[in-house]
């Protein structure tokens, strides 16, 4: 539990730095963990985002953060790379990778190991004032780096707020 707090603060101390943020997102969901004996439930994200490093025609790129938390407790924490494509009518498409730390609540939640790998893809749309809404499909393992990998995953309604002008 310590070590969730510390990544929970760490990830809220780099959310309050001014500099380079482009957007936060606040998402409300739902897990599906695959062993049948692990508590399923509701989940609460909140990604960051930095403005683009890369952009080309419709297509950027930026690092980001991820934190989420499941109404059994269980968290997880991640860094990591995502990307847009634009599409027509202020519509898009968002994928992430984000590699991070994860602590289960119960044994039954168990994903395999500490370190697991958020991907997650989702279809959204902006609005004339910047914010957006998208739903999002997840999904976390450890990519087989364990001898034991399960994974969750889950569907979630995001809220992006632009940070900054």
């Amino acid at each position: 539990m310590k070590q969730t707090a510390l990544l929970a603060a760490a990830l809220s101390a780099a959310m309050a730095l001014p500099a380079a943020a482009q957007e936060v997102t606040l998402g409300l969901g739902y897990s599906d963990y695959h062993r049948d004996a692990a508590e399923d439930g509701a989940m609460f994200a909140v990604d960051y985002l930095h403005a683009p490093f890369h952009e080309r025609g419709r297509l950027s790129a930026r690092f980001g953060a991820a934190l989420e938390v499941q109404e059994t407790g269980d968290v997880f924490a991640g860094v990591g790379i995502s990307g847009v494509f634009d599409l027509n009518n202020d519509w898009f498409i968002e994928s992430s990778l984000m590699p991070g730390a994860y602590h289960e609540s119960s044994d039954a939640n168990d994903l395999g190991s500490a370190f697991e790998i958020r991907t997650l893809v989702a279809v959204g749309k902006r609005f004339q004032n910047g914010k957006a809404v998208s739903l999002a499909f997840s999904h976390k393992s450890n990519a087989s780096t364990a001898d034991d990998n399960p994974g969750v995953n889950s569907v979630t309604l995001r809220w992006h707020i632009p940070l900054g002008g």
